[in-house]
């Protein structure tokens, strides 16, 4: 019998907001961090993180840290998607601030 995943709640700047399991959030060291109950942050106890991104720009990062879950103990090799194919140009630089912010 497994467990039901936890979800948390990532809210973006411009108001959307992405119900995201508590596992793939945790791939990101600063969401990690900011939801870690025994850090007693307001994160962890609301299960709310408000990231100042674009939507567009947080969902970006999510499907990535959804990717990195999914191929975590896979060989380099073994993979064959690429996801650099799936970054729009436009929101690029965007999406490099927010992963070194959110340490992805």
């Amino acid at each position: 019998m497994s467990e039901e995943p936890d979800f948390v709640l990532l809210e973006s700047a411009d108001g959307y907001t992405f119900v995201v399991e508590r596992r793939i959030a945790c791939a990101s060291g600063m969401l990690k961090s900011m939801l870690d109950e025994e850090a007693a942050f307001e994160e962890a106890k609301n299960k709310t993180c408000r990231i100042q991104q674009r939507g567009v720009v947080l969902l970006k990062v999510i499907e990535y840290l959804a990717y990195k879950v999914q191929y975590a103990d896979f060989n380099t090799e073994d993979i064959t998607e690429d996801f650099s194919d799936r970054i729009d140009p436009y929101i690029a630089l965007e999406l490099l601030t927010a992963a070194d912010f959110l340490d992805t």
